[in-house]
């Protein structure tokens, strides 16, 4: 470093060390307020919570079934295994109560409503060494059946057209994509 350069570092340490010596007290100060406030209010706010009358609380008993959109009240889901870094698999049942061929088998997220049913993604396994392995199904609420139409080994699938009794799926697994054209 030339004589110059040296000053000028000189100068900006001296400042530099100025400014943190003269703010560090402030800095800690405002810390130690936050985390003393923090604590009064804590202690008020069980104070006071301690002061109004018990009430009997009665926690209503939540299933692990949550009834599933668009469907008018005909099914229901409850997670039944989450794939760590992956996609979750669900049990579906009729939410009638009427015994069903869903009941024996494990579905993905997706689903797509159609004028003849439900597209669903019925799981061949849930092992996450074999995934993705699953058919696209098509289910009939009105007679329970359950037709599979194709087979997928990709999570990356949707209907991309739909003529008279032809459905195309499109699919992509990250290197290479393609199409799977199906007769209803």
């Amino acid at each position: 470093m030339n004589k110059f350069q040296l000053i000028f570092h000189n100068i900006f340490r001296f400042l530099w060390n100025a400014i943190f010596v003269i703010s560090y007290p402030v800095m800690a100060t405002f810390g130690l307020l936050f985390v003393g406030l923090t604590y009064v209010f804590s202690a008020l706010s069980r104070f006071l919570a301690n002061l109004r009358p018990e009430k009997e609380t009665t926690v209503p008993k939540k299933t692990d079934w949550e009834e599933l959109p668009n469907t008018q009240g005909l099914l229901e889901a409850k997670v039944h295994k989450q794939i760590m870094f992956g996609p979750t698999c669900f049990q579906i049942r009729r939410k009638d109560g009427v015994p069903s061929v869903l009941e024996e088998y494990y579905f993905g997220g997706k689903i797509k409503f159609i004028e003849e049913g439900l597209l669903l993604e019925k799981w061949n396994t849930t092992d996450p060494k074999s995934l993705p392995d699953f058919d696209v199904c098509l289910y009939d609420p009105d007679s329970d059946r359950l037709t599979s139409l194709a087979h997928m080994k990709c999570f990356d699938w949707h209907l991309s057209e739909r003529n008279d009794n032809q459905l195309l799926f499109k699919w992509f697994d990250g290197t290479q994509g393609g199409e799977v054209n199906v007769a209803l």
